[in-house]
């Protein structure tokens, strides 16, 4: 059994930085690609950032400049730094990593974190 466990969200104000934390755990035989989308209220789940195991990422154009993706592949952790955040940052984050287990390449999803920037 696969789990992805996300951490790091919470309440921030405007202009502050959050960073966002994803472990995968379990039978991994190894990651493939990895990322971040978030879901607000009344809109659909949008990709904020991915990264490929070598490391090349790929950003939601609205976000370039503000949010950095990065993961530790001895840890099986990604990493979201969100930098100058805005109240429309508000949703909640998911994880999502492209996983072999027991040799079958799966799609697994964390259960999701928070963020809210309010002041």
């Amino acid at each position: 059994q696969v789990q992805l466990v996300e951490s790091g969200g919470g309440l921030v104000q405007p202009g502050g930085s959050l960073r966002l934390s994803c472990a995968a755990s379990g039978r991994i035989f190894s990651i493939n690609a990895m990322g971040w989308y978030r879901q607000a209220p009344g809109k659909q789940r949008e990709l904020v950032a991915a990264i490929t195991s070598g490391g090349t990422t790929n950003y939601a154009d609205s976000l370039k400049g503000r949010f950095t993706i990065s993961r530790d592949n001895a840890k099986n952790t990604v990493y979201l730094q969100m930098n100058s955040l805005k109240p429309e940052d508000t949703a909640v984050y998911y994880c999502n990593a492209d996983i072999f287990d027991d040799y079958a390449l799966n799609d697994y999803w964390g259960q999701g974190t928070q963020v809210t920037v309010s002041s």
